[in-house]
């Protein structure tokens, strides 16, 4: 029984809805972009052509690292774009960031011809939201597709087989490939190719970053750190290298989407840490990927399972930010005398707060949060009640 749902859930996971669909959907409209981010490798383009095959209407597809589409597009004219599109409804442009200036081309596009919307997608965020953000504001609207969420995958099976497989995704993450690789040897492989041949590949082939092995020495200080706070200034040290480079190391692994980070939170309390952050991986499967390290989740050191738990849990909560297109922000909490919280989420004046445990702890709330935001609620998210915090 559990092999045919395997099955089954691999027969589909090509066709798993993504949430983020509906959200670009009801947001094309004539004069507006739609830019949709993400990682490599996470199901783009399979996005934007369900996208535009299901729209109604004249409609036209382009591939931006087509040399065709760039060289269409290179005549940065009202003229020639309105004899290229004047008769299309929408236009959607695959790997958008490989054309030149991309953002101005976008902007005299939609300003120029009625009628006329148009979807994007990009894979890294420096080109297609350097050059696309700025002449675009006010006509576009930013998505950031993830990694499949565990609400995602839920889908297409009972949630107890979802529940059940909990502690293989803690270990090779939730890429949409994964799904229709058998083995844990080949979904490691996989992985592994991602980290050497598309995240690393995209922050290398920028001007000033040649030195692959420290941007990957670097990325496993930050994975031997996940839940805790990360010193630029240590991180400098141990590579060598100054906390400028270090720093702007973090920042292109941001803007690639390897890594995300959290700041402190702080309102009430001079002795509320808000100078540090912490650092976390879009997906476990890469962080694992990068350390090299695809041992059974049960197998592990508690540390590691409260890292893995904790990467988890937080992504899964990003996640659904971004699915939602919410305003919600989030931090990390802790005092200098060493009362902390794991996660805050301030969604407007509502603040909540969540202790992520892998294992049976139940820790109290600290005493400065609670006197200090007292409508605040608070919740220990372990293995036994995660699923109401994902779902």
């Amino acid at each position: 029984y559990i092999l045919h749902l395997q099955r089954n859930l691999k027969d589909k996971h090509m066709t798993i809805e993504r949430e983020l669909k509906a959200q670009v959907v009801k947001r094309i409209k004539p004069q507006k972009v739609m830019l949709i981010y993400g990682p490599r490798r996470v199901g783009k383009t399979l996005l934007l052509r369900e996208i535009y095959n299901e729209f109604e209407g004249k409609k036209l597809l382009l591939n931006g690292e087509s040399s065709d589409t760039v060289r269409m597009l290179s005549d940065r004219s009202i003229s020639n774009y309105k004899h290229l599109f004047a008769e299309v409804s929408l236009l959607a442009i695959d790997e958008a960031q490989h054309i030149p200036e991309i953002g101005m081309k976008l902007k005299l596009m939609v300003d120029e011809i009625p009628g006329l919307a148009i979807v994007a997608t990009g894979s890294s965020s420096f080109d297609l939201q350097n050059q696309a953000g700025e002449p675009l504001v006010g006509r576009s609207t930013r998505f950031m597709l993830t990694p499949f969420s565990i609400k995602e995958i839920n889908k297409q099976q009972p949630t107890f087989q979802t529940i059940t497989n909990i502690d293989q995704h803690l270990v090779y993450g939730f890429y949409p490939e994964l799904i229709s690789i058998d083995s844990g040897a080949e979904q490691a492989r996989y992985l592994t190719e991602i980290v050497d041949s598309y995240l690393l590949r995209d922050i290398l082939a920028i001007d000033g970053v040649k030195n692959a092995q420290k941007m990957h020495d670097l990325l496993r200080l930050v994975a031997y750190q996940v839940g805790s706070e990360v010193s630029t200034d240590e991180l400098g040290k141990q590579l060598g290298v100054s906390r400028n480079t270090a720093e702007r190391y973090l920042d292109l692994l941001q803007k690639v989407f390897v890594l995300y980070r959290l700041g402190g939170y702080s309102k009430n309390l001079r002795k509320e840490v808000v100078k540090s952050s912490k650092w976390y991986f879009q997906d476990n499967g890469i962080r694992n990927a990068v350390l090299n390290d695809f041992r059974p989740f049960a197998d592990r050191s508690s540390e590691e399972r409260g890292a893995l738990w904790e990467n988890f849990i937080i992504g899964e909560r990003m996640k659904r930010k971004h699915n939602n297109l919410s305003n919600i922000n989030l931090y990390f909490w802790r005092t200098y005398d060493q009362q902390e919280i794991d996660l805050i989420e301030e969604d407007g004046e509502i603040i909540t707060a969540y202790e992520i445990k892998s294992g049976k702890k139940n820790p109290k709330i600290p005493k400065a949060f609670a006197n200090a935001y007292p409508e605040a609620a608070y919740n220990i998210v372990n293995k036994d009640v995660f699923w109401n915090y994902v779902e």
